[in-house]
């Protein structure tokens, strides 16, 4: 953790709301005083922008370990433009996605190797880790079945079901591996209902932190 910020995460699979509730919270956090700054990966940068619409283009498949060293390249980028200095500043940073989906996806969902993934996401972040991980868990199905799916690419939310099933299943491990860092959370509650139990995690972290 550099600095005095704190650095706050939004993970989940396609459709679970992790943007909606990232940016209900920066304006919340904000609302109180709370210098607060919202991103997302890979659209954090220009990089990122650039890997986003690569990947909607139409066009051959994409290699596998492509996709993961793209996605690696955009975070370094990220973390060195973005997320790092505004910790160093003492404020917050509320990313959606981050190291955690790269595992989840390209690990669980690709069939990639996990001790690479997190080799790469080391070097990528630079060691950096959230100070909480808001898991928003919700089944595929469910999930596609919204119209505002929140895939990372035309290409990934067009995968087949088994392919999210591969990445909840990660993501609830990658939960159970760190549970001191994620809270899990049932996306399929009222956005308001899940905004105030958000809301109550994100007040603990600072009393612990001030």
């Amino acid at each position: 953790m550099a600095g005095q910020g704190r650095f706050i995460t939004f993970e989940g699979g396609e459709g679970a709301g992790k943007s909606t509730h990232a940016r209900l919270l920066a304006e919340r956090l904000k609302a109180e005083g709370h210098p607060a700054l919202l991103t997302r990966e890979p659209g954090g940068t220009e990089l990122g922008r650039w890997l986003l619409r690569l990947l909607a283009q139409e066009g051959p498949p994409l290699d596998h370990a492509a996709e993961l060293l793209l996605f690696e390249a955009a975070r370094a980028q990220h973390v060195t433009e973005i997320i790092r200095p505004t910790l160093e500043r003492g404020d917050l940073v509320i990313c959606d996605r981050f190291t955690d989906s790269t595992l989840a996806y390209q690990g669980y969902g690709r069939g990639l190797d996990l001790a690479l993934i997190r080799k790469l996401n080391d070097v990528a972040s630079g060691g950096l880790s959230p100070d909480l991980t808001l898991l928003l868990d919700l089944p595929p199905d469910l999930g596609l079945a919204r119209e505002d799916h929140e895939g990372v690419s035309d290409r990934i939310g067009a995968e087949a079901v088994a392919f999210h099933e591969r990445v909840r299943e990660g993501y609830l491990a990658l939960a159970k591996e760190e549970p001191q860092r994620f809270l899990v959370l049932d996306a399929s509650l009222a956005v308001d209902d899940l905004s105030e139990v958000i809301r109550k995690a994100v007040s603990a972290l600072l009393s612990r932190a001030s």
